[in-house]
């Protein structure tokens, strides 16, 4: 098994460039489904989930290929089945995005209960309510889910939680619905976003995405198109935290600032100098980081996905910091791996207290999941030993060329 080991670094300085946002290329990929045109992505990021999600296309009888590096361009004129592999499902939750699609275009779609990171519960009931609602007929049997509709026709739809998932799942279906569909206490991630633009020039008619009511009316057929992803949020904040950590001078290139307001903010706040440019963000370090505390909440709150590379900045800070996790209920699995490394922190329910120390020491640990592992890598950058971490499928799940990206900035680290 391949091991990522991280070395005491130097303060990180240089330029990086920020892939295609993963989160936002998923679901745009399954979209694709809602046409027989030809779509072509750009700045599509090499990642395992990816090429999971291509294969699942692929195993319906969609023609997916990649043109360069980071381009796909997907065919669904030859879609032929709507029943993916079990094999393939299982590996990634986010290959649950194809129901909706499936259900549009074919009226029909058998999908096993999804996969994924296991960092907490994400019920799939507000995906199947909302397309419930749009007049599908669902059954759960046999770890699988078996959704028809003779007919989608438009509806308001009510999210309980302002589900990312379900939110995708019910805007792709009421595409090709009959009618109306308006979505209420809606996700606003900029993903959502993203996925509503790459539908819109598709021919979609969708308005207020990115706000909590999102409106689809639906149309007789989608044709394909071209469309850039945009940055992954995600990577650049956690390349703002290597440069913070590291007390370094890194320029992030291939990044919206808009879509990173909480990630700037906790770091000013922790003493570190941010510079804003239009596409592009200078993160210098301060030998003194200040101790802050979290909350994480559906955007544009703190992500939860940024809370783990936060922890690991908090465990070296001057003081005493809370971090509350409210998203997901079981993401504080990397306490015990950064505890292994020294980090002094407590759990008390959602809450983890973390007391700064400059004594982090590096130490054999595991990814429990994609931003667990980076968190890691993050310590192991500041750590007085050599740091190696297993289980590091994980952090390729989201992270294109982590370790060449980071060995330009000078960090030392590499992958055995």
């Amino acid at each position: 098994m391949a091991k990522i080991i991280v070395e005491k670094s130097p303060s990180l300085k240089g330029t990086v460039r920020i892939s295609g946002s993963k989160n936002s290329t998923l679901p745009i990929i399954a979209a694709s489904l809602l046409t027989e045109g030809s779509c072509v992505l750009k700045d599509v990021p090499r990642l395992m989930d990816v090429e999971v999600i291509c294969q699942v296309l692929s195993s319906l009888g969609v023609t997916v290929d990649w043109i360069g590096e980071d381009s796909l361009e997907i065919t669904s004129n030859s879609l032929e089945k709507c029943e993916a592999p079990y094999e393939l499902m299982r590996k990634m939750r986010a290959s649950f995005l194809i129901l909706g699609p499936l259900l549009a275009r074919k009226g029909k779609a058998r999908v096993s209960l999804p996969g994924g990171c296991a960092i907490g519960s994400r019920p799939i009931d507000l995906h199947l309510k909302g397309l419930k609602a749009l007049g599908a007929d669902i059954t759960i049997g046999h770890g699988y889910i078996d959704a028809k509709a003779d007919k989608l026709t438009g509806n308001r739809i009510y999210m309980d939680f302002p589900s990312v998932g379900a939110t995708e799942n019910v805007i792709m279906a009421a595409c090709l619905a009959e009618g109306e569909t308006i979505i209420e206490n809606a996700a606003q991630e900029p993903e959502i976003v993203d996925l509503a633009n790459f539908l819109s020039s598709m021919g979609a008619k969708i308005s207020g995405a990115g706000t909590n009511t999102i409106r689809i009316n639906g149309v007789k057929g989608l044709r394909g198109c071209t469309h850039t992803i945009i940055p992954d949020r995600i990577e650049a904040g956690t390349y703002m935290v290597a440069a913070a950590i590291t007390n370094g001078d890194v320029t992030i290139k291939n990044v919206l600032s808009n879509h990173i307001k909480p990630i700037i903010a906790k770091l000013r706040e922790a003493d570190v100098n941010v510079i804003e440019g239009v596409d592009e963000i200078r993160v210098i370090g301060n030998k003194l980081i200040k101790a802050v505390d979290i909350k994480t909440l559906p955007y544009p709150g703190f992500p939860t996905d940024m809370q783990a590379q936060f922890m690991a900045l908090m465990g070296v800070a001057n003081g005493t910091s809370v971090i509350v996790e409210t998203v997901f209920e079981n993401r504080f699995m990397h306490v015990n791996e950064l505890r292994r490394m020294g980090a002094a922190i407590k759990i008390d329910g959602r809450s983890a207290i973390i007391e700064g120390t400059k004594d982090l020491t590096g130490a054999p640990v595991k990814a429990t999941d994609l931003r667990a592992g980076v968190a890691l890598i993050l310590a192991g950058l500041v750590s007085s030993e050599a740091t190696e971490i297993n289980d590091i499928y994980h952090i390729d799940r989201g992270y294109v060329n982590i370790e060449q990206k980071l060995t330009q900035l000078g960090a030392n680290i590499y992958r055995v």
